[in-house]
Parts: C-alpha cells; sequence; structure tokens
C-alpha cells in the first residue's frame, strides 16, 4: 500500500490565490478622443466594409458601429481618392453625429495615400509586408546583408514622411504585421515564423524611435492561433529586452463566421488578454462588422477586464432541476438584458445555488417545487409561486434602485 508523505503541521494550507488580471503595463497613445494603453480599459474596435468612395455609406457604417460600443474604426483607403474621401466622412460624421476616432488602413506604396490621409484621420495602420513592395525574385535562395541593408534604408526614406507628418499632428500609427504578408527577405531570413513577424515590426518600431515618434501600437495577426498566440508572447519578450513599452492591438485575423470564427477568435485574444498582454482589440468575422462588437465585450466581460452588460450565472441543468431552466433563463435575459453592471444567477436547485451564486447581485433558485426563491446576494429575501418569479425579480430589482426602463 503507497503510503503518502504528511504535510507538516507548521505549514499552513494557502487557499488564498489572485485571480485578478494584471495587465501588462504600456504607455498612453491617444487615438482621437480614446485612449489605447496606459492603463485604459481594453479598446473595441472593428473595420467598416463599406467602400470609402461610397460617403455617405461610409459614414453610416461608421455611426452603426459607433453606436452599439465600437470605440475605434478602421477604413480602407487603397487610393488617392479615397485618402481624399476620408475628409469629407469626418466633416459629415462632425456635423450630423459627432467625430469618432478613425483609423486609415494603407497598403502598397502607400507613401503620397498615406500622408494625405493622415490629414483626415486619427491613426494610420501600415502592414510592413506591403508597405515598401518588395518584388519577388525567381531563384533567388537568400538576402544578402547588403540586400537587407538596402531595402531598410529605402523604407526609412519611404517612412520617414508619414511619421514626421503624425507625430507632429499628435496622431498615432499602428504597425501591423500579418503572418500571411511579411516581406519575402524576412521569409528568406526569418522563415515563415513569428520571429519573422517580430522582426519585422521591430524594424519599423526603430526608424519611428530614431525620428522621435512613439505614439505606437503593435499588432502581429495570424489566421491560426498558436502561430498570433507565439507572435505576441515573442513581442512583448523582445519589448522587454529593448525597454519598450507599446501597447498592443490583438486579433485573429480571417478567423471565419459563425460559432467557429467566434471560438477561434476568443481562444487566441482571450488567452493572451488572460495573461495580460493586449490593450485593444477586434474581432475579424466574415459577418457584418456589428455582428463582431458584440464578442469582444462578451470577451472583456468573462475575464473581468470591462463590464458592460448583465453577467448571469447559471447552472447547467440536471435531474434535480424544478423548473425549466432553458426557458427561464431566457426569461430572465430579455426582462434584464438592458441593465449593465449587475450579476444574475438562475439555478435550478437548492444544492449547489446558493454556494454558486454567492458573488451574484440577485438570485433566482428552484427550492421547493412550483416556487421559486430570491435572493439578494446570500440572503434570501422571499419566495414566490414559480409563474411570478420573473416579475418578482424584477420588482426587486426596482425596490434596491437599481433598474432602468428598457
Amino acid at each position: 500500500m503507497q503510503t503518502l508523505p504528511s504535510s507538516p503541521a507548521s505549514t499552513p494550507v494557502d487557499t488564498a490565490f489572485d485571480t485578478t488580471i494584471h495587465r501588462r503595463q504600456t504607455r498612453p497613445v491617444p487615438v482621437g478622443n480614446i485612449t489605447i494603453g496606459g492603463g485604459a480599459p481594453v479598446v473595441v474596435q472593428s473595420m467598416i466594409n463599406e467602400d470609402t468612395l461610397d460617403i455617405e455609406g461610409s459614414v453610416s457604417g461608421i455611426r452603426r458601429l459607433h453606436e452599439i460600443g465600437c470605440e475605434i474604426v478602421r477604413v480602407t483607403v487603397p487610393s488617392m481618392a479615397h485618402a481624399k474621401a476620408l475628409a469629407t466622412i469626418r466633416e459629415k460624421l462632425e456635423t450630423t453625429y459627432q467625430l469618432v476616432p478613425l483609423v486609415a488602413d494603407v497598403h502598397h506604396n502607400g507613401m503620397k495615400i498615406a500622408l494625405e490621409v493622415a490629414k483626415h484621420v486619427d491613426k494610420v495602420r501600415i502592414n510592413p509586408g506591403l508597405y515598401v513592395f518588395e518584388k519577388p525574385q525567381s531563384g533567388r535562395t537568400e538576402y544578402s546583408p547588403a540586400e537587407f541593408k538596402e531595402i531598410g534604408e529605402k523604407i526609412r526614406e519611404t517612412l520617414e514622411p508619414l511619421v514626421v507628418s503624425l507625430r507632429d499632428q499628435g496622431k498615432a500609427m499602428r504597425i501591423g504585421v500579418n503572418h500571411g504578408s511579411l516581406a519575402e527577405r524576412m521569409l528568406f531570413t526569418y522563415g515563415d515564423t513569428p520571429e519573422g513577424m517580430v522582426e519585422s515590426a521591430l524594424e519599423f518600431i526603430h526608424i519611428c524611435e530614431s525620428l522621435d515618434f512613439h505614439n505606437l501600437v503593435i499588432s502581429l495577426k495570424a489566421s491560426r492561433v498558436p502561430v498570433m498566440l507565439a507572435a505576441y508572447r515573442l513581442m512583448v519578450k523582445r519589448m522587454n529586452e529593448l525597454g519598450m513599452d507599446y501597447p498592443l492591438h490583438l486579433g485573429v485575423t480571417e478567423a471565419g463566421d459563425g460559432e467557429y470564427g467566434r471560438i477561434k477568435s476568443t481562444a487566441g485574444i482571450g488567452t493572451l488578454l488572460a495573461e495580460g498582454i493586449g490593450d485593444t482589440i477586434r474581432v475579424s468575422l466574415t459577418e457584418a462588422p456589428e455582428k463582431e462588437i458584440p464578442v469582444c465585450y462578451s470577451i472583456l466581460q468573462a475575464l473581468g477586464l470591462r463590464k458592460t452588460m448583465v453577467e448571469y450565472v447559471a447552472c447547467p441543468s440536471c435531474g434535480r432541476t424544478l423548473f425549466n431552466l432553458e426557458d427561464v433563463l431566457h426569461e430572465v435575459r430579455e426582462a434584464t438584458k438592458h441593465l449593465t453592471g449587475l450579476d444574475i444567477a438562475v439555478m435550478g436547485c437548492i444544492v449547489n445555488g446558493p454556494g454558486e451564486m454567492a458573488d451574484a447581485d440577485y438570485g433566482y433558485v428552484g427550492k421547493t417545487p412550483g416556487y421559486i426563491s430570491l435572493y439578494r446576494g446570500r440572503e434570501e429575501i422571499k419566495k414566490v409561486p414559480e409563474d411570478q418569479g420573473v416579475a418578482e425579480l424584477i420588482n426587486l430589482i426596482k425596490a434596491d434602485g437599481r433598474w432602468v426602463d428598457p
């Protein structure tokens, strides 16, 4: 018979665990009237899918996203005409709605486009793999140090005017690396790896720092979650070694749609946020942009990083359940989903109910057949017939002054 070692009597069992997410300390980067990093709440972003030349459509798309909680909106700027259209879009937002923090997405030899659009937006996003396009050479097997340096100098020459413009205007830049669009010389030098993604970002960061520009946000997105996780973790390690404190924009690019797209995004974004990494997020779904915002807030709420809706605690149901838990949870949610800052528990029986819902503000518990026990915190307030349970829960919330009409 195996004998288990006993713990020394003098060593107490430590049952106190720190459940707080300790976020990585980053510098604050202003984007319009929103701050990314610097201890500010994690910022929610998305991107309209209207053509930026469609002024009315773009204004409507930006407004729809902002009205449901999107704090920064990105637009694509593939040409000079698109860049100039943003001046009108911004003006119309200001006169018909309000100023919304805007980010312009610039790709492919975009120096002139970026310089123009920098006048009209709060942040410019560039992709290091595409900003200075390197034409692939057939049969190439490597880049010599001289070739690597030559392209680096061309990048600096192309990037410097934009950096100076953003610096002098007090605006921001996102250095947005994508795993699927690494520059050819990065692929030859580092391979198709997270290291190549990080080195690509660092090359652009060093140029910005040499020009005394530090309003930077960094992203290292990939369509595969393990690659994305490795890239961000390595980026944090390298920034710590170099004394950098730039905030990070998190996302799983091309996550797809439906349930799997949401799970994939949550797996990547949620994992890093739980580690304290990340200052702003975007869930990239192949759906209407408005569908991305609830996912973002659900991730943040689940981790306790932002509280923007009711937190529902509900057991999975079992043979002890004394009412139709799924239907009742739906009724409670429909009646209270417009509230903010509350925790409401719906529990099927008394066995786990009071214990599992101990941290909730209000509890709805099946205690005896046909009756519901309503709780305020750990205190049982009243027992009511089951068909009056939801109405009496609302009355209890109203009596506490925590109810607002939808």
